[in-house]
């Protein structure tokens, strides 16, 4: 999805009588983007730097954490050059980004290989061992599933995506960087560590280790019994800090680097799911909102520690003091429409060699515009990187269904759309099963959310109402920034609702009822009946792909 703002000087000039600014980095599994935001979470200037992600054989996906600080020094000093701000006008930084990743790092603070990131997959047989008992329900030995739930609210998934997977796959494959590594860091948490020399996470960015008791969301704790049913060590683990605390300030010579004219405090780090909930308003309990970027996922904050094991839903500790957040995250979205794009309209080979349009997401929007709901029955299913909710299934893989010699590109492309949306529905019957009540209306934030007609499919599949947030796709650095501002005493959690604006609100459309009812149900059917033939068909595939 397209990035960037083209906020004016006047409008940074505007806010010199506010509360200050907060500088906003938000890395990106495409690369990390920075801005300046105001007390509103208006990013009134931000920039984007791409990085490479390296696909490895056996599920591999790494980056190099070098180029993440590269980007990220490259993207603030644009962002400084296009809107220099007085001295003392930034008051805070915060960062936030990709979450269930892992960063090794030695004595010295550097990375001793690249960081592993959450589409890494080639820990999965490490977690099938690690949950591995005689009695065992959905694949858990009772016992240890029992620990985990009562503990964590969770449990390490089978896909092996989560942090733990990671330490677990690093210290059986790579044994000497295993020993030689110092602490197992999130990528946001080792933002921290190059921002201000501090190893530490946040209640929330820790969670995916599987290792917490966050029984007590004000003191969340390392738990010895999980610790030894895993094997790590607790010295190799960050300290732990509650959400909207000061991590620390900002080394002079980052400072220097960052083109920073003054040291500020630093915001302990949150994950991206977590900020976009802040950053799009939904703060209170049950206010959900519907991410659609290169992933999605639907989330909403619970006052309460909860877990469905057959729903495969926990709620986990929140970035906003004292709540719980319950997620239910879909492996790919718009990847899905960068896939139609590069591979089916544009591809760059020997068979076609038409340029891509500056703005093809622009195009697809007016082409999906004139289709008619439900684009004659064609049904895509967007599980090209397998599954996580609301089933997990790592064989799973996507395709279109019904084709016909009358199916075109035009009913390929829209179904695209309804498809993606269809798994959000598929998310918020799960949703609403776990919370026991309606979920609406949705708050609609990421890329997706700038297409006005993605937005009316959604609304329409979900049968919800759907508000469109201004600048959808800033709702991570708003979110970050909001966060910061409560961090330092400057903004109420009641508040943030408020600040947040609406673009426009999207209705049902009654007339569309029926088509995508039937198609929702048959999607469903689609998922159960070729399950077997998906697993015969990839699991022959692991450790090779």
């Amino acid at each position: 999805m397209p990035t960037g703002s083209n906020s004016s000087g006047s409008q940074l000039s505007e806010k010199k009588k506010s509360k200050g600014l907060i500088l906003s980095i938000d890395l990106g599994t495409s690369g990390p983007k920075v801005g300046l935001v105001d007390e509103c979470g208006r990013v009134i200037c931000d920039e984007f730097e791409p990085v490479p992600i390296y696909l490895l054989p056996g599920g591999g996906a790494e980056q190099d954490p070098q180029d993440w600080w590269q980007a990220i020094v490259k993207a603030t000093r644009r962002v400084l050059e296009r809107c220099p701000v007085p001295s003392g006008e930034i008051i805070a930084l915060g960062c936030t980004g990709q979450w269930s990743g892992t960063v090794a790092v030695g004595n010295d603070g550097k990375p001793l290989m690249n960081a592993i990131i959450w589409m890494d997959t080639r820990g999965a047989a490490n977690v099938r061992r690690l949950v591995d008992g005689p009695l065992k329900v959905s694949g858990y030995a009772i016992g240890k599933l029992l620990t985990w739930v009562r503990l964590t609210g969770g449990m390490p998934t089978g896909a092996g995506k989560d942090s733990i997977a990671h330490i677990l796959f690093i210290k059986e494959e790579y044994p000497e960087i295993f020993q030689a590594t110092n602490k197992f860091l999130e990528p946001i948490d080792y933002l921290g560590l190059i921002l201000t020399g501090n190893y530490a996470a946040s209640y929330d960015s820790i969670t995916l280790h599987w290792l917490t008791d966050n029984r007590d969301i004000q003191h969340v704790k390392y738990d010895e019994r999980l610790l030894s049913l895993s094997g790590i060590d607790r010295q190799k683990l960050p300290e732990l800090r509650p959400p909207v605390s000061v991590l620390g300030d900002l080394l002079p010579h980052v400072a220097w680097e960052l083109g920073l004219a003054q040291v500020v405090p630093v915001i302990i780090s949150a994950p991206d799911v977590h900020t976009a909930a802040v950053g799009a308003g939904a703060v209170e309990d049950y206010q959900a909102h519907l991410y659609i970027g290169t992933s999605s996922w639907l989330v909403c904050h619970l006052p309460e520690k909860k877990t469905d094991v057959m729903l495969g839903i926990a709620s986990l500790p929140a970035a906003i003091p004292n709540k719980y957040l319950v997620i239910a995250e879909q492996e790919c979205a718009g990847a899905c429409l960068n896939y139609l794009r590069d591979q089916i309209f544009y591809p760059e080979d020997e068979l076609m060699s038409g340029s891509k349009p500056e703005d093809a997401y622009a195009l697809f929007d007016r082409i999906v515009s004139d289709v008619p709901a439900g684009s004659e029955r064609l049904v895509f299913t967007p599980w090209l990187y397998g599954e996580r909710a609301p089933v997990e299934d790592p064989y799973v893989r996507g395709g279109f269904f019904n084709l016909t010699l009358k199916t075109s590109r035009r009913h390929m492309l829209r179904a695209v759309y309804e498809g993606v949306a269809y798994n959000s529905r598929w998310l918020l019957d799960a949703m609403e099963k776990f919370t026991r009540r309606k979920l609406e209306p949705i708050r609609m934030v990421g890329g997706g959310a700038k297409s006005a007609i993605w937005c009316q499919i959604c609304a329409d599949v979900l049968n919800r109402a759907v508000l469109q947030v201004r600048d959808p796709i800033q709702a991570n650095m708003s979110g970050v920034a909001f966060l910061a501002y409560l961090a330092l005493g400057k903004l109420k959690v009641e508040d943030i609702s408020g600040c947040v604006q609406i673009e426009q609100e999207y209705r049902p459309d009654p007339n569309n009822r029926g088509i995508y009812e039937e198609l929702f149900g048959e999607y469903v059917r689609l998922y159960k009946s070729l399950k077997p033939i998906y697993t015969r068909l990839n699991r022959q595939q692991e450790g090779r792909e």
